[in-house]
């Protein structure tokens, strides 16, 4: 994965997603259903039902669309990034399926640019989700792992309490 991303790289990203935001009802619906379709086992690790898969669509976009916005301030969505990565290990996500997130990033967004994502644009879009899953990586590696806790939840708030609704 990519360490550092170009001011170019970053330009280029900011740029592209200008042009995914009108799809973006479309894009989560594309997204899950590759990532599901590269490794079915993730699906676990979403909540079941229609109106949840929404919230998750919901929830996929803002994030992107935070870092992207943040791409010029990194040290100011670096906190948010390693509390999402760190979120993750109570969810049951394995280092490993960073890879296949990536792979279902950028395939979703080849289908919503079209000819727009050429090979440079690939390799900015592969450079920031590099840097942003190596930093959710590293957070989630050093997550306490307290059983009936959700790792990364500062507050120590049970697991239980945080899978009712509406937490």
């Amino acid at each position: 994965m990519a360490t550092t991303v170009t001011v170019r790289q970053k330009e280029l990203v900011q740029s592209t997603w200008k042009r995914v935001i009108p799809i973006s009802k479309t894009a989560p619906t594309l997204f899950y259903a590759r990532l599901f379709e590269l490794d079915p086992q993730l699906r676990a690790l979403f909540p079941a039902g229609e109106r949840s898969m929404k919230a998750q669509h919901l929830k996929l976009m803002q994030m992107i669309h935070i870092c992207v916005r943040g791409l010029d301030q990194l040290d100011r969505i670096v906190p948010a990034v390693q509390n999402l990565g760190r979120r993750h290990v109570g969810y049951g996500a394995r280092n490993g399926d960073y890879d296949t997130v990536g792979v279902a990033l950028l395939w979703t967004l080849e289908q919503g640019l079209g000819d727009a994502f050429d090979d440079e644009v690939k390799e900015a879009w592969a450079s920031v989700y590099g840097v942003l899953a190596a930093t959710m990586i590293g957070a989630a590696n050093e997550a306490p792992q307290r059983s009936g806790y959700k790792a990364g939840a500062e507050e120590g708030v049970p697991m239980e309490a945080m899978q009712r609704p509406g937490y």
